[in-house]
């Protein structure tokens, strides 16, 4: 893995005992009203909950896609591998929000939380096109996997021929 700030900052979460050593004083207290911090949860299952309004990602590929299922806007981070890729993919088709990023890698620029913010207030805008396309697109992807959907009828077509060519 390449050194970055961010993995300098992730291996030390993975070895601090006490979490909440990490944060800044008095963060829990701040937030409690409108967030929670814990060590894991379900992805596809907080994806899924009606308060989670948008969702910063790495953009590996499950991530986008359950993402999408769910109707949830991304603001793009991508770090490295196909993750690039993927955010780039999004952000062309309007369906992320972009962080600033180097996709040819020439540089190790720290994200400022300024450019975090900006991001996550572009997905969290009620009328922002990226927040439309993707309610779409979770209404595409839903259609398409119910009784006469194109994935539907895909695999439909699949089996059949696995049937017929064996």
């Amino acid at each position: 893995m390449p050194e970055t700030p961010l993995n300098d900052a992730a291996a030390g979460a993975v070895h601090c005992k006490n979490p909440e050593e990490m944060l800044p004083e008095g963060f829990l207290e701040r937030i409690q009203e409108r967030g929670m911090i814990c060590r894991w949860a379900p992805q596809v299952d907080v994806l899924g909950h009606k308060a989670v309004g948008g969702f910063v990602s790495h953009c590996g590929w499950n991530s986008i896609l359950e993402s999408l299922w769910h109707g949830v806007p991304i603001v793009t981070w991508p770090i490295y591998a196909e993750q690039q890729l993927n955010a780039y993919m999004m952000k062309e088709v309007g369906l992320a929000v972009e962080l600033r990023w180097d996709y040819r890698g020439g540089t190790s620029d720290i994200v400022k939380a300024e450019e975090i913010e900006e991001g996550v207030r572009q997905v969290m805008d009620a009328g922002s096109e990226v927040r439309k396309k993707v309610k779409e697109m979770a209404e595409m992807a839903r259609k398409a996997v119910m009784n006469g959907g194109s994935s539907f009828n895909s695999i439909g077509r699949f089996i059949e021929d696995m049937i017929a060519n064996t």
